[in-house]
C-alpha cells in the first residue's frame, strides 16, 4: 500500500511537472517544419551524377590543413593533412571552408541542418540522445523521388531521421552514444564504404560515411591528446582511399557536423565549437577563375590563434549547392546559400547568377509558405525588410545583382534566427501560475504539519490528497469545456495543456483553502533570506554565470548562526562538538570549491582544475593520487561518525566493509582503468582494460542494488541488541536490556539506504568528482552532528530556564519543531556539489551524474530529522510527519528556485545572452526541482517507511514503548 507520505508528495511532483511542462512549452518553442516539398529541377547546373559525404564528427577548422604544418605553424598540431596534389594544385577541383555550426552543436541538430538547410531550436537539443524521424523536405527526400540509391555506414543517428531513404543491403549502421569505443565506428565506415566505390560502382548514387573516433577522441581525453593525432591520422588515410576510388562522375565532400572546444566537447556555441571545416573535391573542375567573383559574397574569418583569413560560409549552405550539383531540387525549407566558386563556370558569372536565382526563389517560396501557416505572425516584423531586399534584386544587374541576390537570402536567414526565438505567453503564464501556486501550496503544508498532533497527521494528510486529487479531475474537466469555448483566443494552447493547467491550478487551491495555515509574526520573520538572494541572481546573467561562487558564499555563511550558538554552548562538550563539526563542514566545502571547469564567461578568472588542463578531459595528477585514498577514508569516516552514537553494530557492521567500501574502491578503479587506457600506460591492451572496465562497474551497480537493498530491506537497524540477568539469587531477578546503537536508532539505518545510492553516483563520476563527492559526505555527516548538537543547546537552554527543569533534562525535546533554516545549508550544500560534479558522457551515467547530487541532497534530507532520535516511549512512526514537513522544504527552496529561474527567464527572454545564460539555468533549475521531487518521495516514502516499522517491530515488545505503525 503506498503511504500517506507518498501520496501528499506525489501530488507535489505531479504539480510541478504540469508547471515546468507548461512554461517549457512556451519558453523553448520548436520551429514550425512545413510539408511543402521543392518539385523544381535544374539540370543544367547538374556537375555529379554521384557523390559521397564524409561525416568526421567534431572535425574542428584546425583540424584541417592543406599540407603538412611548419614546426612554428599557427595550427593545431593535430591535424587532418590534405595532400598538396588535390589542393593548391587544383584550385578548381578543391575547395576548403571554415564552415559555421548553428548552435546547439550536436551531432542530431547539425544533421538536421545539413539534409533539410533548416534551423535548428535550442529544445531540439535534448532530442540529441533518439531523435524522432525529420518529416520535413530534405536531400534524403529528393534522392529518393529522383529514384536515387542511397548507401550508409556509420552514425546510427541516421537511421533514427531516416529510417525508409536508405538500402537495406546498404546500410550499415553502428552505436552512436559509446564513447568509449574510439574505433568500432570508424572501422565499420572504412570497411563497408571503400568496398562500395571500388566494386560496387553502379549500386549507389549517394553514399554517407559518418565516423565517431574523432569526436569520442574528444571527449575522452581532449583535441590535444596522441590520441585524436592517431584518429585523425586514421582518417587522412581512409580520405586519400577514397579519393583514389573516385570515378569522374562523384563528387566528394568532407565535413565536421561541428567543432569541439579546449576540453573536447561540444554543444554550445562558443568559437571553437561552432567552426568546423569543410572540403569539397572533384577530379573534373568545378569552376573557372576566369570570372571574378564579387568579394563581397565571399566572406573571410580568422580562426583564433591564426593570423591568415579563410574562406567562410554557413554550414547550411552545402545543401543548396550540392542539390544543384547533382540536379535534384533545392529542399523546400532550405535558409543557406549556395557556395558560389563551385559555380563559376562561366567568364560571364552566368551559372553563378542561375544558382543563386535558383536559390534565392526557394528561399522566397519558403517565407511565402511560411508566411501563410498558423505561424505565419512571427514574419510579420521582418517582411518590409524581406519585401524591400527582394525587390531590390530586380533592380540590379551583372555584379550588383549577384550581390543583391545574396543580401536576400543572407537576410532571411539572419531574420529567421532572431524570428523563431518566439514565445508562446499563454502557456508562459500558465506555467509560473501554476509553479507560484504550487509554492504557497508546499508553504501551507509545510506550516499546518507543524501544528498537527501525532495522532491526527494521518487522516489529515489522507483528507488533504482526497480533496487535491478529486478537484484536479474537476479541474480537468472544466479544462476541456474552457478549451471548446474560449480555443479561439487561445493562441497556440492545445487541449491537453488547458486541462493540465486546469487541473493543476485546482487542485492547488484546494490544498491552500483546505490547509489554511496560521500565519505568525515568527513565520514572517524566518523567510529564509539566503534563499531569497540565491533566486534574486537570476535577474543578472553575470550573477547566472558566478552562481557557483555565490552558492559558495551563501553555503559556508549559512553555519555562522550554528557557530554562534557554539560559542554560547552551556557545556564545553557541546561547544567543541559544534565548532570541530561546523570546523570540519567549512573545510570540506571550501575544498570542494578546489575542483573546476570554468564557463566561457568566466575566462580569464577562472582556472579549470577538474581536468589536467584546458585541453584535455584527463585527470589531474592531484585526482589521480587522492581517489584512492579518498575512496577508503569516507566509509572509515563514516563508521567513526556512527561510533560516536554506538551506531556502528548491526547492519552497519557489515554493510560498510563488506559492501560499501569495496563498491566506493571498484568505482574508482574503474576510473582508474580508463584513465590508463585512454594513457596508454600499458600499450596495446585497450580491449582487455576496456572489458574489465565495464564488468567491475556493472558488477558494482548489480552488487549495490540488487544485494544492497535486498541487505538492508531484510533487516535495517544498526543495533546490538543483549540480555543480562540482574539482581541477587534471593530475591526475585530482572531481565536487563541493552541496546547498542539506541539514541540513533531512527538515523543509522537510513544512513545505510542513503550510502546504497551514494556509491552508484559514485560510480558515474570521475575522478576529481570523486572526491568532491568524499568531501560532500563529510560535510553532510558534520552538518548532521551540528544540528544535533545545536538543538542539545536549545533544549538545555529551554530546560534551564523551565519552571519544571528535571523532566525537560531527561527529554531533549526529540520532536522538535522543525526549522526550514536548517534545510538551507543542505539544500546549498547540494547546489555546491552539482557545480563542482563534471559529467562523462553516457545515456545512464549523464543522466545520473548530472543529477546525482541532487538526488542525493533530497534523499539526505530526513537525516536531519532521523539523526539521533531515538525511540523513546512514543510511537517509532513519531518522525514520518516530521520527515515528511523536511521533505516539503526542500522540495520548497527548489521550486522558488524554479519559479525565479522561470520568471527571470521570461523577462529577460529578449536579453542578449537568453540561451546562452537564462534558458540553459532555467532547464537546470526545473530538472533539479523534479530531481529533488523524486528524492524525496523514495526518501521519505520508502526509507523512513521502511525504517519505521522495523524499529517498531523491534521495540514493539519492550516495555513503554508503542510499537503501533
Amino acid at each position: 500500500m503506498i503511504s500517506r507520505e507518498s501520496r501528499i508528495l506525489s501530488w507535489v511532483l505531479c504539480v510541478h511537472l504540469a508547471g515546468i511542462y507548461l512554461f517549457t512549452k512556451g519558453f523553448l518553442l520548436t520551429r514550425l517544419a512545413l510539408p511543402d516539398r521543392s518539385a523544381d529541377t535544374c539540370t543544367s547546373l547538374a556537375t555529379h551524377k554521384k557523390a559521397v559525404l564524409l561525416v568526421i564528427d567534431a572535425l574542428r577548422f584546425d583540424f584541417i590543413a592543406e599540407h603538412p604544418p611548419e614546426p612554428a605553424s599557427p595550427f593545431h598540431h593535430n591535424t587532418l593533412t590534405l595532400p598538396r596534389e588535390l589542393t593548391a594544385a587544383h584550385p578548381d577541383r578543391s575547395f576548403i571552408f571554415n564552415s559555421y555550426s548553428d548552435p546547439p552543436t550536436t551531432t542530431l541538430q547539425r544533421l538536421k541542418g545539413i539534409t533539410t538547410g533548416s534551423l535548428p531550436t535550442f529544445a531540439d537539443a535534448g532530442e540529441n540522445f533518439g531523435g524522432s524521424a525529420i518529416h520535413e523536405d530534405s536531400i534524403m527526400h529528393q534522392l529518393n523521388a529522383a529514384g536515387r540509391k542511397i548507401a550508409f555506414a556509420g552514425d546510427d543517428t541516421w537511421l533514427a531521421l531516416f529510417p525508409d531513404a536508405f538500402q537495406p543491403n546498404m546500410t550499415f549502421a553502428f552505436d552512436s552514444f559509446n564513447v568509449e569505443d574510439l574505433h568500432t565506428v570508424d572501422q565499420g565506415v572504412i570497411d563497408n564504404i571503400l568496398p562500395l566505390m571500388r566494386h560496387h560502382r553502379d549500386s549507389w548514387h549517394f553514399a554517407i560515411g559518418h565516423g565517431l573516433g574523432v569526436d569520442h577522441a574528444g571527449h575522452r581525453v581532449g583535441p590535444d591528446h596522441p590520441v585524436l593525432k592517431e584518429k585523425l591520422e586514421q582518417m587522412n588515410t581512409f580520405l586519400h582511399d577514397v579519393v583514389a576510388a573516385m570515378d569522374d562522375d562523384t563528387l566528394l565532400i568532407m565535413l565536421g557536423d561541428h567543432g569541439m572546444d579546449k576540453l573536447g566537447n561540444h554543444g554550445g556555441e562558443s568559437v571553437l565549437e561552432t567552426m568546423s571545416a569543410l572540403w569539397i573535391y572533384s577530379k573534373v573542375p568545378l569552376s573557372l577563375p576566369k570570372y571574378a567573383i564579387p568579394e563581397a559574397i565571399l566572406p573571410v574569418i580568422t580562426f583564433p590563434g591564426t593570423p591568415v583569413p579563410h574562406r567562410y560560409v554557413q554550414q547550411i549552405d552545402l545543401l543548396p549547392t550540392i542539390s544543384l550539383l547533382l540536379g535534384l531540387p533545392i529542399p523546400f525549407n532550405n535558409l543557406g546559400t549556395v557556395i558560389p566558386e563551385v559555380f563559376n563556370r562561366d567568364s560571364d558569372g552566368s551559372s553563378l547568377q542561375k544558382a543563386m536565382e535558383l536559390n534565392a526563389a526557394q528561399i522566397r517560396r519558403y517565407l511565402d509558405a511560411y508566411r501563410s501557416s498558423s505561424s505565419g505572425k512571427e514574419l510579420d516584423a521582418a517582411w518590409h525588410d524581406f519585401s524591400l531586399a527582394w525587390d531590390g534584386i530586380n533592380a540590379t544587374e551583372g555584379n550588383h545583382r549577384l550581390i543583391a541576390l545574396d543580401n536576400f537570402t543572407r537576410l532571411a536567414l539572419s531574420a529567421c534566427r532572431i524570428l523563431w526565438a518566439q514565445f508562446n505567453v499563454f502557456l508562459m503564464g500558465a506555467g509560473l501560475a501554476v509553479i507560484s501556486l504550487s509554492i504557497v501550496a508546499g508553504w501551507a503544508l509545510y506550516s499546518k504539519l507543524r501544528d498537527i498532533m501525532d495522532a491526527e497527521w494521518e487522516k489529515w494528510v489522507d483528507d488533504r490528497v482526497w480533496w487535491s486529487f478529486s478537484a484536479s479531475a474537476v479541474g480537468s474537466a472544466l479544462g476541456y469545456l474552457m478549451h471548446v469555448v474560449l480555443h479561439e483566443y487561445l493562441d497556440g494552447v492545445t487541449m491537453h495543456q488547458t486541462m493540465i493547467f486546469a487541473a493543476a491550478i485546482s487542485s492547488s487551491f484546494v490544498m491552500i483553502t483546505t490547509t489554511r495555515p496560521t500565519i505568525t509574526l515568527k513565520s514572517i520573520k524566518s523567510l529564509p533570506i539566503f534563499l531569497i538572494l540565491h533566486t534574486l541572481c537570476f535577474a543578472s546573467n553575470s550573477f547566472t554565470v558566478w552562481e557557483d561562487r555565490i552558492v559558495l558564499f551563501f553555503l559556508i555563511s549559512s553555519i555562522v548562526p550554528s557557530v554562534i550558538t557554539g560559542f554560547t554552548a552551556p557545556t564545553s562538550r557541546l561547544r567543541y562538538r559544534i565548532l570541530g563539526f561546523s570546523a570540519l563542514f567549512a573545510i570540506c566545502v571550501r575544498l570542494m570549491a578546489m575542483s573546476t571547469v570554468c564557463r566561457e564567461e568566466q575566462h580569464p578568472y577562472c582556472t579549470v582544475t577538474f581536468y589536467v588542463s584546458e585541453s584535455s578531459s584527463a585527470p589531474p595528477l592531484t585526482a589521480l593520487l587522492l581517489a584512492l585514498p579518498v575512496a577508503i577514508a569516507v566509509p572509515r569516516v563514516v563508521r567513526r561518525i556512527l561510533e560516536i552514537s554506538k551506531s556502528d553494530s548491526g547492519l552497519a557492521a557489515t554493510f560498510i566493509p563488506l559492501l560499501f567500501a569495496p563498491s566506493l574502491i571498484a568505482g574508482t578503479m574503474v576510473w582508474m582503468l580508463e584513465w590508463v587506457d585512454s594513457a596508454q600506460a600499458l600499450g596495446d591492451m585497450g580491449d582487455i582494460l576496456r572489458v574489465t572496465r565495464t564488468i567491475l562497474a556493472r558488477t558494482t551497480v548489480a552488487v549495490m542494488l540488487i544485494g544492497g537493498l535486498s541487505v538492508w530491506w531484510t533487516s535495517p537497524v544498526c543495533l546490538a541488541i543483549s540480555k543480562s540477568q540482574a539482581g541477587e539469587a534471593s530475591t526475585q531477578e530482572k531481565t536487563e536490556v541493552t541496546v547498542l546503537g539506541f539514541a540513533n536508532a531512527f538515523g543509522s539505518p537510513y544512513l545505510m539506504f542513503w550510502l546504497i545510492f551514494f556509491s552508484i553516483v559514485w560510480l558515474m563520476t570521475q575522478l576529481a568528482g570523486q572526491i568532491v563527492l568524499g568531501l560532500s559526505s563529510i560535510a553532510l555527516l558534520s552538518y548532521l552532528e551540528i544540528i544535533d548538537s545545536v538543538r542539545d543547546v536549545h533544549s538545555l537552554n529551554n530546560a534551564f530556564t523551565s519552571p519544571n527543569a528535571s523532566p525537560q533534562l531527561t527529554n531533549t525535546n526529540p520532536n522538535h519543531d522543525l526549522s526550514f533554516s536548517e534545510i538551507v545549508p543542505l539544500a546549498l550544500l547540494t547546489t555546491h556539489t552539482y557545480y563542482d560534479v563534471f559529467l562523462p558522457s553516457s545515456h545512464v551515467s549523464i543522466a545520473i551524474n548530472t543529477f546525482g547530487s541532487f538526488f542525493l541532497g533530497a534523499l539526505a534530507l530526513p537525516l536531519i530529522v532521523l539523526w539521533n532520535l531515538p525511540p523513546l516511549p512514543l510511537s517509532p512512526s513519531r518522525p514520518r510527519p516530521n520527515a515528511l514537513r523536511a521533505g516539503l522544504a526542500i522540495s520548497l527552496y527548489f521550486a522558488v528556485l524554479a519559479f525565479g529561474a522561470a520568471a527571470c527567464g521570461a523577462v529577460l527572454r529578449r536579453h542578449l545572452m537568453v540561451w546562452k545564460i537564462f534558458a540553459p539555468r532555467y532547464l537546470g533549475a526545473g530538472c533539479g526541482l523534479l530531481v529533488v521531487d523524486v528524492g524525496v518521495l523514495v526518501g521519505v516514502g520508502v526509507g523512513v517507511g521502511r525504517v519505521g516499522a522495523e524499529i517498531g517491530r523491534v521495540f514493539g515488545r519492550v516495555r513503554g514503548v508503542d510499537g503501533s505503525n
